[in-house]
């Protein structure tokens, strides 16, 4: 297969992938699990104030505040659009700790129970298109904020296939700044020996289709599963579609 098979130009040379939503069916995993750590936070914080209890929307608010951007990031983004502060806290805060690593703790061991007790589910069309491209001699990569990417790879049986992998431990021990802003895709693409130009980002989150317009790539591919096109165009998608297999042309 060759690469405007798979609707690219010909400049491109490679491929980043974000793994929850494009490639894994975990974004629903990761909702869940925001929404139950938020919800429990929430509910002691209405019970101990007085204050009004507004749940966490799975869709509109982990759209808005948490998709595709670093754990603490979401924590901090969603907490200020209710006007709440807490403490920093340190990273091995355990998940009781009702500060912001805590929260973000508390949800990330939620979301590994919630794995490993379930397993994980991929979106076959768009696991097609990543072997095509790796037929088609393209460099892949695979982006993401999460730092449990190498354990999703396995349950999902995707380990082995990317030529690079950018996730939450690396971009946290390389210092480089979340979703929105570029510089994961950015080193993903240095890593494989492309350059931005060269290379297409495929998305299903508003922070991550903003990350590849504001790193200049080759072309920006929504991965709309959540009924958001307008907005994934919006926030900087070139192309929107349902699923990767979309874009695979057979004739």
């Amino acid at each position: 297969m060759d690469r405007g098979s798979l609707g690219l130009p010909p400049t491109i040379s490679a491929c980043l992938f974000d793994l929850d939503g494009v490639l894994t069916q975990t974004a629903r995993v990761h909702a869940t699990a925001w929404k139950a750590t938020f919800d429990g936070f929430l509910k002691q914080r209405a019970e101990r104030t007085g204050e009004w209890f507004k749940p966490f929307d799975p869709v509109a608010d982990y759209d808005e505040y948490v998709d595709g951007k670093p754990r603490e990031d979401g924590v901090r983004s969603f907490l200020a659009s209710q006007r709440i502060t807490l403490p920093e806290g340190s990273e091995d805060d355990p998940p009781e700790a009702d500060t912001i690593h805590g929260l973000g703790n508390r949800k990330d061991q939620l979301f590994l129970h919630l794995i490993r007790t379930h397993g994980v589910e991929t979106y076959e069309g768009s696991v097609r298109y990543l072997h095509a491209a790796k037929d088609a001699a393209l460099k892949v990569a695979v982006v993401t904020s999460s730092r449990n990417c190498s354990e999703v790879l396995r349950a999902a049986r995707l380990e082995g296939i990317f030529d690079a992998q950018v996730d939450g431990i690396v971009a946290h021990a390389r210092r480089l700044a979340g979703k929105p802003a570029p510089d994961t895709y950015l080193e993903a693409a240095r890593m494989l020996g492309a350059t931005a130009s060269g290379s297409v980002v495929y998305e299903d989150a508003l922070a991550g289709v903003e990350a590849g317009r504001a790193g200049g790539f080759g072309l920006v591919v929504g991965v709309d599963r959540m009924g958001q096109a307008t907005a994934l165009r919006q926030h900087g998608a070139d192309v929107v579609v349902k699923d990767l297999a979309e874009l695979i042309k057979t004739t």
